[in-house]
Parts: structure tokens; C-alpha cells; sequence
């Protein structure tokens, strides 16, 4: 297996069960992806499908467990299958489901792993995406705590430190790994989700798990599992791991260098992903403000009709088919609307970052064949959130993702961030006419 290329299932695949919070019964089913399209569940059970990749902006927060959603849509307990997409080397594959949580089955990652290797897997010609961890990135929770730290070698190792020493069942348990598709099959995928007794106890009165028995589900008593035995006599800090390698699945990249974790769980992986995802934004966007434009200033005026003072702007740096476009604009003092917002304080008026996004949506749109030469006129606009002043010196990273585009209508969901900082939000409907009826 090259650990350059990507790879996805040779086949399809099925899997039946229950929801281990929710109890109800789905169906999933595994189907080869093309490349660069990652991990995406497909809940199936709505009118229309709804499609929701495995990303850090679609992370949902959720009490014991990791979950996707994609608006008001989502699907549960989805670690331990990521885990095993993962850590059998998958990088593309689509996951059909039928309700809104994925089976628990017995706990662990390996019957996601036996219906992997069921399908068998394909090399595809494309290189796999790496982010190799240069520097140390920490974050904390109490006393809890992860550090994803520079390594040695081009592959992902990972300490874990699970410290239960006020439960005899448990105690203090110490794992080290250096992740190999051979090593997570045999000592990391089998080993299954733990609960003490009284954490059990506590989820059964709640209402969640109702079908599951103790063979179902590893819960520990004063003495050991109650009716069940141990895999391995570390299994809990096992699967901690596997949690782990499955929340780390969702940055959408092979990860290589140390992650050294102490008491964590799916809120401080989470934290991680997304503080790594943040750091791979900010070097890609170096890269594209370093680069040569997609569209310069003059490209742009070629498409929009607005100008002096009026075009907001500067250049566009990435263009996604008509899916998706990130552009920029460069707030300076001399910006004729700081003479009267506000002479003694400057502040781009939120109004104009709205413009600038609509704007920059109008750009995008244009690059649908059937839209050129027509005009993107603003029609109506929802969830506007100014959440940061602008002031001289920031750049605006611009950036419309295309919701839903008709003959005569666009759809399109923006936002403006100054750095990582959010700065702005909104949702744009625009009509789409002849230019020369605009």
C-alpha cells in the first residue's frame, strides 16, 4: 500500500444495527468515492438526500460522542467508523445511512474495519494530503489536555495517558502507538467504548440505550466488566485512541509528527481538529495571497459593473467551479466612507462587508456558463451577523459558497474573517438578469 496515493473501496458494502444513544435501526451502506471528495455521509431517509462530509466546520457538539451536521440535518456517533476509514488508509468514500445515527454494533471499530476490508481497496492516481505538525499546538480543558507536536518520522504516533486513578476498575492505563494500517487493525480497532457503572446507569434513566445489555456494551463495576470480559487488559486507553484517530479523521488529511494526550476526550480532539484546521487555512491562504490572482482588479471590472467607490474587491484568489470563492479586500484609511464612520474612531460599516460578500457572490455566480454576461441583483438577505469591527490596515478574506443556484435565482452563504477572526455573516439571494436590464 503507497502512503503517497489516495484510496478509496473497490466495492460496496452493507452494515445493519441500532444507534447506540438513540436505539433506532439503520442501514449503511459503503460506496466508492472519487478522488479529493474525502468522507461524506448520505442520509438517505429524507425527501432528498442529504449530503454531509466529514469536515471541522460540520462538527456538532455533542455530550459523549462525535457528530456531524450540515444545517439542520446530522448524523451521530460517527468516531469509531471514521476511526477504521482512517486507520485502514481510506481517504475517499461515501456512507449512505438511513437514520440519524450509525450502529454502535459492539462498541469498537472492527466491524467497520471487517466491511473495509469486504469491499477491498482501490489506489487511486492522485497524491494523498498531508499536513505534517511543525510547531506545538496545544489545548486544555481542567486538567485535561492534547499536544500535537512535531516528529521524527512520516508517520502519526500517539501517547495516551487515561488516568482513572480514583476507580480501581480502571486506574491509570498508558498506550503508545506508531500508527500503521497493521498496527491499528490489531491493536486499536477492537477495543470498545467503556462506561462505569453508574455513568451507565445514568444514560439507561435519560433514555438512551434502552436495547443494550451488558454483553452489548463494556460497563464497569467496583470489580471489572459486569458480565464481560476485557480484549486486552488496557483496552479503555485502547480505545481512547481509537476515538482519537477517528475525531483526527475529520481534518481531512493524513496527519504525521506526535500527539501526546492526557484525560482527553471527543471536546478536546475536537478542539484539536479544528485549532489544525485553522493552521492549515492560515498557510494556504499565505500561499494564495503570495500567488498570481485568479482574477485581478481588471478581470473583475471586466465582470462587475460597480466602481469607484463603490467596488469592494481587490482580487479573487480562489474559485471553486461555482461552488465556492474566496477573494480579498484591502480596508485602508483612505476609504472614502472613514471621513464621516467615524472620524475619531474608523470602522468599516457593516453595511459594506455586506456589499463586499454580495459582491464577491455576483463573482461567483458569474462563473456558471448560463449566467455570463447576467447581473447578480440582490434580492433578499437572512442570518446577518456583524461579529467584529474592521478597521484601516485589515485585510477582509472575503469568502461565498454557492447554496442553490437556478435559471433565474442564487443562493449563496458567506463570510468575512480578518485573520481567523469571524468578522461577518450572511445568507444572499440574488436575482440573476440580463446585465443590460440591470
Amino acid at each position: 500500500m503507497s502512503l503517497n496515493k489516495q484510496y478509496t473501496i473497490a466495492n460496496e458494502t452493507t452494515i445493519e444495527g441500532k444507534g447506540l444513544f438513540t436505539s433506532e435501526p439503520v442501514t449503511v451502506r459503503f460506496k466508492p468515492a472519487a478522488v479529493n471528495s474525502g468522507v461524506v455521509f448520505v442520509r438517505t431517509d429524507q425527501g432528498n438526500p442529504v449530503r454531509i462530509p466529514a469536515r471541522p466546520e460540520n462538527i456538532a457538539r455533542r455530550p459523549r460522542r462525535t457528530s456531524l451536521r450540515n444545517g439542520t440535518l446530522g448524523v451521530e456517533t460517527v468516531e469509531h467508523c471514521l476511526a477504521a476509514i482512517s486507520g485502514l488508509g481510506v481517504d475517499n468514500i461515501e456512507i449512505e445511512i438511513t437514520g440519524p445515527e450509525l450502529p454502535g454494533v459492539d462498541g469498537s471499530g472492527r466491524p467497520f474495519v471487517r466491511m473495509i476490508q469486504q469491499a477491498g481497496l482501490v489506489e487511486q492516481d492522485v497524491p494523498r494530503q498531508v499536513y505534517e505538525i511543525t510547531e506545538a499546538i496545544t489545548v486544555r480543558e481542567g486538567d485535561a489536555m492534547i499536544a500535537a507536536l512535531p516528529g521524527d518520522t512520516a508517520e502519526l504516533s500517539i501517547l495516551y495517558d487515561l488516568d482513572y486513578s480514583n476507580n480501581k476498575a480502571v486506574g491509570r492505563q498508558v498506550y503508545a502507538i506508531n500508527l500503521t494500517p497493521e498496527q491499528f487493525l490489531e491493536q486499536i480497532s477492537p477495543c470498545r467504548t467503556f462506561l462505569l457503572e453508574k455513568e451507565a446507569e445514568y444514560l439507561r434513566q435519560s433514555g438512551y440505550g434502552g436495547h443494550l445489555t451488558y454483553q452489548d456494551i463494556l460497563v464497569l463495576g467496583a470489580n471489572g466488566p459486569i458480565d464481560n470480559e476485557l480484549r486486552f487488559p488496557d483496552e479503555c486507553v485502547r480505545h481512547k485512541i481509537l476515538d482519537l484517530i477517528g475525531d483526527l479523521s475529520i481534518l481531512g488529511r493524513r496527519i504525521t509528527g506526535r500527539i501526546v494526550c492526557y484525560k482527553s476526550g471527543h471536546s478536546l480532539n475536537q478542539a484539536l481538529v479544528k485549532k489544525l484546521s485553522a493552521k492549515i487555512r492560515q498557510i494556504e491562504l499565505e500561499r494564495q495571497i503570495t500567488a498570481k490572482p485568479i482574477l485581478d482588479i481588471r478581470q473583475i471590472q471586466r465582470i462587475l459593473p460597480h466602481r469607484y467607490p463603490f467596488l469592494l474587491v481587490d482580487r479573487v484568489i480562489e474559485i471553486d467551479g461555482d461552488r465556492r470563492a474566496v477573494g480579498i479586500k484591502n480596508v485602508t484609511i483612505n476609504e472614502p466612507f472613514f471621513n464621516g464612520h467615524f472620524p475619531q474612531q474608523p470602522i468599516m460599516p457593516g453595511v459594506l462587508i455586506v456589499e463586499a460578500l454580495a459582491q464577491l457572490s455576483g463573482l461567483l455566480l458569474s462563473q456558471k456558463l448560463e449566467h455570463t454576461g447576467k447581473l447578480a441583483v440582490l434580492l433578499s438577505l437572512d442570518n446577518v451577523k456583524i461579529r467584529r469591527p474592521v478597521i484601516p490596515g485589515d485585510q477582509l478574506i472575503l469568502e461565498a459558497n454557492t447554496v442553490r443556484v437556478k435559471q433565474r435565482t442564487g443562493h449563496v452563504r458567506c463570510n468575512a474573517r480578518v485573520g481567523d477572526a469571524l468578522a461577518a455573516e450572511a445568507t444572499i439571494k440574488f436575482m440573476l438578469v440580463d446585465a443590460d436590464n440591470g
